[in-house]
């Protein structure tokens, strides 16, 4: 193996390495170049889809309806009277069809468990399909978030009872949501230069690189799990959020990369401190993988007063080019409280920013105003997730909501785990297995693995020359290999974060090969050094 220094690129962010990476691997390598950098699943939920296209039909034909006396290709603003009644005509010549079985469930579902009209929610997903319209309101349709709300009550929430009501704004993706956030927190002046903010490490990346940008410029403080109890947070982290210069908490959960969900007894040592000594933090939870965890708790529910939930339907339903998440918030929140403790200073100043939209902004909920931000609040009137993603959105939720059997839901568990089992057998590692992994990564633990498998030294000496990314560049330039460095996400060891999710079966066979092979080579180097 050659003896190159890749040092330089140690501190790029892990989503521009993998750039690089991809750049080598393609470049150099022989081999067909195997990205598991990235998140994005390679399987995906089918039945909304072909629900989706089956409604799309109908639109048109809804839509034709209002001037069929004129050339065919124009088209009007469907009628709600007699809606359904025209839905079943439509349907009744697809009998046997999985999109309209799917349709003609969904009308039935919220009709009996959510107590919904179907004329009103069938009017609202075909003008949805049709996009023919702005959202309204701009924050979500209405229908949309009664649905989605109940998809986010069974997946969030486990055996616990709903805690009182919560609103949703729809959102580009969770990215999106990540960055209105603190886009507004700081516009609502609840943050602020200096200010500190916990985060839950090791964390997916960007909520490493927000803060300290120049118009956040805020202190992290590291709650860092424990890898050796299986990535929980120890008490004596728990115990740093006592400090109240901390103004915001980050947590994602299950964690990014190490996947794991917080334990049952972390969840509570965490909810008792917020809910009793820590009343005005702020806390942001981003539980894009609770989905594929079992009995799966957020602290959305457990700390709802003080927690926004971030979730993305991107990963569980394979729909990262979808663009599509959601934020919650309880009505009943630490944030609208703390905008109502503002100095006069400050409440006059956001009385001139957002009085372009009402005339009782002490009554403008912070979930409106990141909606308002978004669009710079003078735009606030074209504001709102696009329809046809509202629908699609809507539309999976429902078959989370459906899904009675978990058929879908095992489905998903049982591939990425049977993944994870595939490439620590290859690697020739013994597989862990307990009640909070998840398995959506893996964080290959460079220097443990090594001690494991050449003893002490041998993990010193790859510590010592930081030779974690010497470690990918060589992977991905000698095997097409491409995996991200866990230090990106804040891993103390030298470690790659694998995505279990986005290549097949024989692919993590040899990923595991590769990986082993390299440290066998990188143990030969080892082993020449020291005899000389």
């Amino acid at each position: 193996m050659q003896d190159e220094d890749f040092s330089e690129f140690a501190k790029l962010s892990p989503f521009e390495l993998k750039d690089r990476l991809i750049s080598v691997a393609t470049s150099e390598s022989q081999k067909v170049m195997l990205n598991a950098g990235r998140g994005n699943p390679n399987f995906l939920a089918t039945q909304p889809r072909r629900a989706f296209l089956r409604l799309g039909e109908f639109a048109i034909q809804e839509a034709e309806r209002a001037y069929s006396y004129l050339n065919s290709g124009f088209g009007g603003l469907p009628e709600r009277d007699g809606m359904v009644e025209r839905f079943e005509a439509y349907a009744g010549q697809f009998a046997n069809d999985e999109g309209i079985t799917f349709l003609r469930a969904a009308i039935s579902y919220i009709r009996d468990q959510l107590d919904l009209q179907r004329e009103d929610f069938l009017f609202e997903i075909v003008g949805a399909f049709l996009g023919c319209n702005y959202p309204v309101p701009p924050r979500m349709l209405t229908h949309a978030e009664e649905i989605v709300g109940a998809y986010l009550g069974q997946e969030m929430f486990g055996p616990l009872p709903h805690s009182g009501k919560y609103s949703l704004f729809a959102t580009e993706g969770g990215t999106a949501a990540m960055a209105y956030i603190f886009q507004s927190l700081k516009s609502n002046g609840l943050i602020s230069p200096g200010d500190k903010v916990a985060l839950g490490t090791p964390i997916f990346s960007p909520y490493l690189e927000i803060p300290p940008l120049p118009e956040y410029a805020m202190e992290i403080v590291d709650i860092r799990m424990d890898e050796d109890s299986d990535w929980q947070f120890p008490a004596s982290e728990i115990k740093k959020l006592e400090d109240p210069s901390i103004k915001v908490l980050c947590v994602v959960n299950p964690s990014n990369p190490p996947s794991y969900k917080l334990s049952d007894a972390c969840l509570k040592q965490l909810a008792d401190l917020i809910n009793t000594k820590r009343r005005d933090l702020i806390v942001v939870t981003d539980d894009v993988y609770g989905t594929f965890a079992d009995d799966f708790v957020s602290l959305f529910a457990t700390c709802p007063y003080n927690t926004l939930c971030v979730y993305s339907f991107s990963k569980y339903f394979g729909a990262t080019g979808w663009r599509l998440g959601v934020i919650g918030l309880h009505e009943d929140n630490v944030i609208d409280d703390a905008i109502a403790k503002l100095p006069p200073k400050t409440r006059k100043s956001l009385d001139k920013r957002y009085s372009s939209l009402t005339t009782d902004i002490a009554g403008l909920l912070f979930i409106d105003r990141l909606v308002a931000d978004s669009r710079a609040v003078a735009l606030n009137h074209t504001a709102g997730l696009s329809l046809p993603q509202q629908l699609q959105m809507t539309l999976f939720a429902l078959n989370g909501l459906m899904d009675i059997n978990s058929s879908y839901k095992d489905a998903a568990k049982h591939l990425i785990r049977h993944r994870y089992r595939t490439l620590c057998q290859h690697i020739g590692v013994e597989p862990k297995s307990g009640p909070n992994d998840v398995n959506y990564y893996d964080l290959i633990d460079l220097q443990k693995l090594g001690a494991q498998l050449y003893g002490a030294e041998f993990a010193a000496w790859f510590a010592d020359g930081e030779r974690g990314t010497d470690f990918l560049f060589r992977l991905a330039r000698e095997t097409g290999v491409v995996l991200l460095p866990g230090k990106g996400f804040e891993v103390v060891d030298a470690s790659a974060r694998v995505s279990l999710a986005n290549l097949t079966e024989a692919e993590y066979a040899a990923i595991g090969a590769f990986t082993r092979r390299v440290l066998d080579e990188l143990h030969v180097e080892f082993k020449g050094g020291n005899k000389s």
